[in-house]
């Protein structure tokens, strides 16, 4: 699995629920993966004469697919990637920041080329435990002909075993600000305005707003040197127990809705 589609499986999960208001947001929230609708757009990769290319990350990735470093520029969470074929079926990927290895991943497609697993362990957005877990992807078109099987257009229609530091988050709001915290170590502390905030712990997010938009909902910008990358609007239930939330990455322009419990 290409780390950008990987960090960005793990980005979605991990990103804020922001939240308002006394009471309705308050506490400890865990993401029900049984609800989670995943993005309808594929990731595009091929993986063809010795060289691995994943189309729809941004920036694109080009690189050699022989087991060693490669750098890569214009991604905040590594520097360099290492693709290694393992068989015909199956492909690591090693991300490094700093010489550092920030996140592994392994793909294995089925026999019949339509389904294929990915296992990683991704610590590029976390200062501490790794984030861990496993997808299943769904082939959506063929690669061209000789290429590596992992090749093609590939929808994630699952999502399993994810450790519970990337499906966790916690505020609190005191006198009109909201406090965010999380076990990967992002945080930060936003007034309800709209005004932006410094967003600590993350390479990819520098600052954010929180905005309410309702007694029970909020929308939540999350920005790079300036940029909206992602746009977060949450939603808790009239009884307080659960939180529908809608991510709209806008830097891959994808989109996806998951449901929060209230711990």
């Amino acid at each position: 699995m290409n780390k950008p589609l990987c960090a960005g499986l793990c980005l979605l999960l991990m990103l804020p629920l922001a939240a308002l208001a006394d009471g309705p947001f308050d506490g400890t929230w865990k993401v029900d993966m049984s609800k989670v609708q995943m993005p309808k757009k594929p990731d595009v990769l091929l993986l063809k004469d010795g060289m691995y290319d994943c189309k729809t990350c941004v920036p694109p990735v080009s690189v050699k697919a022989d087991g060693q470093d490669h750098a890569v520029s214009g991604h905040p969470y590594l520097d360099s990637i290492a693709v290694q074929v393992v068989d015909a079926h199956t492909v690591k990927e090693t991300d490094k920041k700093g010489g550092k290895v920030v996140a592994t991943s392994t793909t294995t497609v089925a026999p019949d080329g339509k389904m294929a697993k990915v296992d990683f362990s991704d610590s590029s957005n976390s200062s501490g435990a790794p984030v861990t877990g496993s997808a299943e992807l769904k082939q959506v078109a063929a690669g061209p002909a000789g290429a590596h099987a992992i090749s093609g257009s590939w929808l994630t229609a699952s999502m399993a075993n994810m450790s519970d530091n990337a499906t966790e988050i916690t505020f609190k709001e005191e006198g009109g600000t909201l406090n965010m915290s999380a076990p990967t170590g992002q945080s930060y502390a936003a007034k309800l305005d709209g005004t932006e905030a410094p967003y600590k712990g993350d390479p990819g997010i520098n600052s954010v707003t929180v905005k309410k938009t309702g007694a029970h909902s909020m929308v939540e910008t999350d920005k790079r040197d300036g940029k909206v990358v992602a746009v977060l609007t949450s939603t808790v239930s009239a009884d307080g127990k659960t939180m529908d939330v809608h991510f709209d990455d806008k830097l891959r322009n994808r989109t996806m809705q998951f449901v929060a419990v209230k711990q």
